[in-house]
């Protein structure tokens, strides 16, 4: 959680006040680091309730979802109402929520408590991705895409963290899977402690004077995204799935993509930049979520411990993202995003003919590569390019990803189901596939509106 010493405190922009930047920030780590250890802590329940208390993959991918679309609902919500209720108490929010999900969670036993507990805990966790992104960018402007990789860290850095305590205390202590999850009162207790009191300054988007409106539009298609995710929420809760092979459903797709073009280019006259990358955040979310946190599920005939993947994994990531600063400036944001989706394509399809502890750690090490850098570059990229989004641009980014997690779990547990754990990593290898051809449009469109600018 380290800080460049020129940033450890910096002013509000009203001038009344200074604010701790080193404390916000350690702060903010530890929110995402709570939100990172409700992941590892689901990896690792996912094989409790399957095999004590009898739910089928599918009934807990269903169970699951919730804290998906839990987070984005949170993460939409906060994103546009942030500038008015103000940072401080969207992270009361979090702090609550977080306290009554994990209340909940303790006593679990069926889906039921199950699906309750992960409404409450993505909730929290996207009231904290509300808040912190846009805090992180306000603290640091001049450093988005390094410090938002920084920050990130504690994603999977807290994963590495649940997975050591899952074998400490489960596996070689013998305690209850509520043990691990008595744990998460810790940073939670610290991070709320941390906020409370303290002088949290208003977004980047208040203070370069961006109207509220104008956020709205610079979206592109506020209107068509934010109804899409919708039912892409309702469909979630539903232990239905959505058929693709039916052909209504590729005529609604279609007629979503048609309002996109319209809203964004006829109604509010901006570029399709914005719709595009949450295009593309569904399919970097669910290539990154969807598979770890089906790790154990994917991995059982493998012969290694899937906590051990898990941990290899997250721990790469962490220490990827960490020393990401060089790697951006040198790469751009684009360079370093087209290079994850092949890395990843590759770790997946090696994940699908992996058959020994050998190959399948090796696996797991080259899918961490792969995607590393895809969410906070992905955020980076947003804030930079188009910041007039404000705040709502990154709500809808963080939210678009975990709703299309939350939308490919039960999908990906009845294919584990029927199917098997080798056709469906075969099945996920074609979303990073789909990103390279998307990045390559990306970069070809940035250099064309280059050598625009340049004339």
């Amino acid at each position: 959680m380290s800080i460049p010493a020129e940033n450890r405190t910096v002013q509000t922009y009203a001038g009344v006040k200074p604010v701790d930047a080193s404390r916000l920030f350690v702060a903010s780590c530890l929110a995402l680091l709570v939100t990172s250890l409700t992941f590892a802590l689901r990896a690792k329940i996912e094989g409790v309730f399957h095999e004590s208390f009898g739910l089928t993959r599918e009934e807990i991918g269903w169970a699951f979802g919730p804290a998906f679309w839990g987070f984005a609902v949170a993460t939409f919500l906060g994103g546009a109402i942030i500038d008015q209720v103000k940072t401080r108490n969207v992270l009361r929010i979090a702090f609550v929520c977080h306290l009554i999900g994990l209340v909940v969670l303790l006593f679990a036993k069926d889906k039921t408590l199950l699906f309750a507990a992960n409404v409450f805990i993505g909730f929290a966790n996207g009231s904290v991705e509300a808040a912190c992104n846009p805090l992180v960018t306000t603290l640091y402007p001049h450093d988005k895409t390094k410090m938002l990789n920084r920050f990130h860290v504690w994603f999977p850095g807290g994963i590495v963290i649940g997975g050591v305590l899952s074998w400490l205390l489960i596996s070689q202590l013998n305690l209850p899977w509520q043990a691990l999850t008595a744990v998460l009162f810790l940073p939670l207790a610290l991070y709320g402690w941390l906020f409370f009191g303290e002088t949290i300054p208003e977004t980047e988007r208040v203070t370069s004077g961006v109207s509220y409106r104008d956020m709205f539009r610079h979206v592109g298609a506020p209107c068509t995204i934010i109804a899409l995710v919708g039912f892409m929420i309702f469909a979630t809760s539903l232990p239905i799935a959505i058929d693709f092979n039916a052909v209504s459903t590729w005529i609604v797709l279609g007629l979503v993509v048609a309002a996109i073009v319209v809203e964004s280019l006829v109604v509010n006259k901006t570029s399709l930049l914005f719709p595009f990358m949450v295009f593309c955040m569904f399919l970097t979310a669910s290539t990154e979520l969807g598979t770890n946190q089906f790790t154990g599920a994917l991995l059982e005939k493998t012969g290694i411990d899937p906590i051990i993947v898990l941990v290899a994994v997250t721990g790469v990531m962490a220490l990827g993202r960490y020393f990401a600063g060089p790697l951006v400036h040198g790469l751009s944001a684009v360079g370093v995003l087209l290079a994850s989706a092949l890395i990843s394509a590759v770790g997946l399809y090696l994940y699908s003919i992996a058959n020994s502890p050998g190959s399948t750690l090796f696996a797991a090490i080259v899918f961490a590569v792969g995607v590393c850098y895809f969410w906070p570059t992905m955020l980076g990229f947003v804030s930079e390019r188009t910041p007039q989004t404000g705040a709502l641009g990154l709500s809808i980014m963080g939210g678009a990803g975990m709703v299309a997690t939350s939308f490919v779990l039960p999908i990906m547990g009845h294919s584990i189901d029927t199917a098997g754990p080798q056709q469906t990593l075969r099945f996920m290898t074609v979303l990073p596939v789909i990103l390279i051809a998307a990045f390559v449009l990306l970069a070809w469109y940035l250099r064309g509106r280059r050598a625009g600018n340049a004339h």
